[in-house]
């Protein structure tokens, strides 16, 4: 076979990827509860003769920012109810979720890995008529969650290829590696699932995202410059006390949370790059005539580099030390998500731009760029991969989005599943092509 002979696929497999998604945007599920997703992907791809591994047996690292146990219950009930396997449902508890899925050919060649997310957001989907998801009947019925990132499509891409990957097994070589994971929104899983036996020694690692802002019939390569970042939930514990009695015997919680917000807003620029410290959210108090004895508050910190991150870190932790010994209050400071800055590797995003030029859908490629804005838990594994003499490449799917990312009324152009699918499909072949051409 010549890389000319690039694998399409039948329009009709579309309307298969087509089912799959609704299905997962219809019953979102939030990171580290992942249950009903993970089960259904397991099983396909059980079926499909891969050796499957589920929650407890991939995540061997600290799982971040875990849902309480109310929240745990309510999902694990929902997927208990949506008739999924219970040998899978087993396997996994809050803070355990997701699928890792192998296949080892038997003939020497290359280990290739492709990641995917599979988590929704805490968002209420809209209802309203324009809304296609609403129009066509699988809007969110998880009420208050929702797919509004695209990682419904994510999942659906990574089942369509180990599904496309199997029926061509005659054709591979060396051993394939599918990472479903959990619990990306927050930057929580990648961090936990990096540290698993499964996933050491892979030459090749894919990553993808599809739109953030790239049009339709577009493909990015490789992008840098995902922000490192980390995310805190910060608690502070002072005394009550009535505010028209007896005000001196209290330490107020709610003056600590607010002189600690206007330092940290405070915080100065970053003469080496881009870096942001964000307080999102701040509650505090019970009544006007109590001084407050409780103050939570939710932060990030993100920074262009790693390097950058760290200085706003470690900035931070000595505000909050300085807030506590001003107020004379406890200070709890929780870490329950954290990224890396790595960059794509520029030979394997030549690969991927080599590999993209057959597919029909896609008019423009865009071999590497900066990409300055979010940040992604990949990097994990991108590190990981690099580490060991592999190479890492985060790719970006355009479509056209009827909302913004995060936004009740997101939606995708469900075609561009497909030019994902067939891209990822051929690029093993490519590798072969380019290793035996480098002898």
């Amino acid at each position: 076979m010549t890389f000319m002979n690039f694998l399409t696929l039948e329009k009709d497999y579309l309307q298969v990827l087509k089912e799959w998604r609704r299905d997962f945007h219809k019953f979102p599920e939030p990171g580290w509860l992942e249950f009903r997703t993970s089960a259904i992907i397991a099983e396909k791809l059980r079926t499909w003769g891969y050796d499957v591994y589920v929650g407890k047996e991939i995540v061997n690292g600290i799982s971040l920012g875990v849902p309480n146990q109310s929240l745990e219950q309510a999902f694990y009930q929902k997927a208990v109810q949506s008739n999924v396997s219970s040998k899978w449902l087993e396997k996994m508890e809050a803070g355990k979720t997701g699928v890792i899925a192998t296949f080892d050919t038997g003939i020497e060649g290359p280990t290739i890995a492709y990641r995917v997310d599979i988590d929704a957001l805490p968002i209420l989907e809209s209802a309203d008529e324009d809304h296609m998801p609403e129009k066509l009947n699988f809007r969110s019925e998880n009420e208050g969650f929702m797919h509004a990132c695209g990682h419904d499509s994510h999942a659906t891409i990574g089942l369509g290829l180990a599904q496309q990957l199997m029926e061509r097994k005659v054709m591979l070589r060396g051993k394939f590696i599918i990472i479903f994971q959990p619990a990306e929104e927050g930057v929580r899983g990648g961090s936990a699932i990096v540290s698993s036996p499964l996933l050491e020694n892979i030459d090749y690692l894919f990553a993808l995202h599809i739109g953030t802002g790239v049009p339709k019939g577009t493909f990015v390569a490789g992008v840098d410059g995902f922000l490192a970042t980390s995310k805190f939930d910060v608690t502070i514990k002072g005394v009550a006390a009535h505010s028209g009695i007896n005000a001196e015997r209290g330490k107020n919680a709610l003056l600590a949370s607010a002189q600690a917000t206007l330092a940290l807003h405070s915080l100065p620029p970053h003469s080496e790059g881009v870096a942001r410290v964000n307080v999102g959210t701040l509650q505090a108090g019970s009544g006007r005539n109590i001084i407050p004895s409780l103050a939570k508050m939710e932060l990030e910190i993100r920074g262009e580099t790693t390097a950058i991150h760290d200085f706003y870190e470690k900035r931070v932790q000595e505000i909050f030390n300085g807030i506590r010994a001003m107020y004379d209050v406890d200070i709890q400071v929780e870490k329950v998500g954290y990224a890396l800055n790595i960059p794509s590797d520029q030979k394997l995003a030549k690969t991927l731009k080599e590999t993209a030029k057959f597919q029909s859908a896609i008019h423009e490629i865009v071999e590497y760029k900066e990409f300055n804005s979010g940040s992604e838990d990949a990097t994990f594994l991108m590190k990981h991969v690099q580490e060991q003499g592999g190479l890492a490449c985060y790719s970006i799917i355009g479509t056209t989005l009827a909302a913004d990312h995060h936004h009740e009324k997101f939606d995708i152009e469900e075609d561009d599943m497909l030019a994902a699918l067939e891209i990822w499909l051929n690029v093993p072949f490519k590798i072969y092509e380019e290793m035996k051409e480098n002898g």
